[in-house]
């Protein structure tokens, strides 16, 4: 009860009423970042989040012990979250829900370099304050608890699978001049070019029929290493208790194979593909995500040296190409060089994939040639403006969202460097075609 009424009961001289003291948790900036804190039950007992994790780790035994705890007397735990960039972050994202209609959306910065998570987003969100809504079946966690088919940010992952395989190079060409076809099967790209295409074109024409081709030339068994080695076939453990396992094919057949190429077959969680594609930027070093600032990054790495050099540099490559001329032009932001990849993918409804619900996202590292940072964005179920002539793909919608976040971040990150006009950026572009802003494709 508040001062003012403990005093009017005292007033009163009832000898019978006596106050005993107890801690209540508040959560003075409400829903920012809830997903991240969590929340805790009426007796202060974590139940979500980093409170959870809290709780399970120390903080309960200390309470079961009897100890009397004081804030005074425990070790503050810093997170990593940087609350400028997480404001920014759920702003963008609830404006861009509202804006495409979306039934939810997601969003993560992660630090590619340690794997420290600057900020994290799921939409909608709950206010610990009011702790029943954390378990509202539409208020979970999508960043690590939420299970998705990534479409075509996977191809990165191919893409780097095939040039480090020794089979493949960026001047490679790849007939993509038909479909696949797998008995009633069909394998067929989105506005595809329909000809033969160089690695460079089959990325930022995100061509399924490329990715395809390129998986079953190195076979099942590569495909399903390499994908393990980058931690997308296991369930990924963080100090969040809220973790969803992936959903991965039961088989490994030849047209497994060619759909798990380019995203599709294959279900996992957002920090997953994050992780991954950023061990594909920061030169092969897979690093389990961390909210814990300052944790050691050494007791946090997987693996190392996943990828050669000349493989990481060749993807960084193609993100920045892909940024300039291909699908996600709209996310570039002048003084800064952005990479990046998008992915639109059809919902699964009632078992059958749906032809008019879908799941767009968009994965950019920045610097491109130098990367310190990975942004994701994602809307589930975006629908089709006016004003992106009925479409709803990743281009359209988690690009420009993507674009939104960068220019109201990375100001407060980075410094931006603008080229003098006679030394201006010079992109190669390996097309054989003048560049257009193609940002429909995917």
């Amino acid at each position: 009860m508040p001062p003012d009424k403990q005093q009017a009961v005292i007033d009163s001289g009832l000898a019978a009423v006596g106050f005993r003291p107890e801690n209540q948790r508040l959560y003075p900036n409400g829903s920012l970042a809830a997903h991240i804190l969590g929340a805790v039950d009426i007796d202060n007992f974590g139940i979500a989040g980093i409170e959870k994790w809290i709780d399970a780790n120390w903080l309960a035994d200390l309470r079961g012990a009897g100890l009397a705890l004081k804030g005074r007397d425990l070790q503050p735990v810093e997170l990593s979250i940087d609350l400028r960039v997480q404001y920014a972050m759920e702003q963008e994202l609830g404006k861009a829900v509202t804006k495409f209609g979306a039934a939810a959306g997601a969003g993560l910065l992660l630090d590619v370099t340690n794997g420290e998570i600057l900020a994290l987003a799921s939409y909608p969100a709950f206010d610990p304050n009011n702790p029943v809504d954390a378990f509202k079946p539409d208020r979970i966690n999508r960043v690590t608890a939420g299970v998705f088919e990534m479409g075509s940010t996977f191809k990165a992952l191919t893409t780097a699978m095939a040039l480090e395989s020794g089979r493949f190079d960026l001047e490679s060409v790849v007939d993509a001049s038909r479909p696949l076809s797998f008995g009633r099967q069909r394998i067929h790209d989105y506005r595809g070019k329909y000809r033969p295409l160089t690695v460079p074109e089959a990325f930022i024409h995100s061509s399924n029929i490329v990715m395809a081709k390129m998986a079953m030339t190195l076979g099942p068994e590569a495909l399903r290493t390499f994908l393990g080695r980058f931690g997308v076939l296991s369930r990924l453990a963080t100090e969040l208790p809220e973790s969803a396992a992936p959903l991965r094919p039961s088989s490994w057949s030849e047209v497994t194979t060619a759909t798990v190429s380019f995203g599709h077959g294959i279900a996992v969680t957002p920090l997953q593909a994050s992780m991954a594609v950023a061990a594909l930027a920061n030169g092969g070093r897979l690093i389990r995500p961390t909210f814990i600032k300052d944790s050691p990054v050494s007791e946090r790495t997987i693996a190392e040296s996943l990828l050669s050099a000349n493989t990481s540099e060749a993807i960084r490559h193609l993100l920045r190409l892909n940024a300039a001329v291909g699908s996600a032009t709209k996310a570039d932001v002048p003084g800064y060089v952005i990479g990046g990849k998008t992915g639109t993918a059809e919902k699964v409804v009632q078992g059958r994939y749906s032809k008019v619900l879908n799941v767009t996202s968009f994965m950019g590292i920045v610097p491109a040639d130098n990367p310190r940072y990975l942004l994701l964005t994602l809307l589930d179920e975006p629908r089709g403006l006016a004003e992106t002539y009925g479409n709803r793909t990743s281009g359209w919608n988690a690009v420009p969202l993507g674009g939104a976040l960068l220019h109201r971040i990375l100001p407060m990150l980075l410094k931006p460097v603008f080229p003098s006009p006679s030394s201006a950026e010079a992109v190669p572009v390996a097309t054989g075609e003048p560049s257009v802003d193609d940002s429909s494709s995917d």
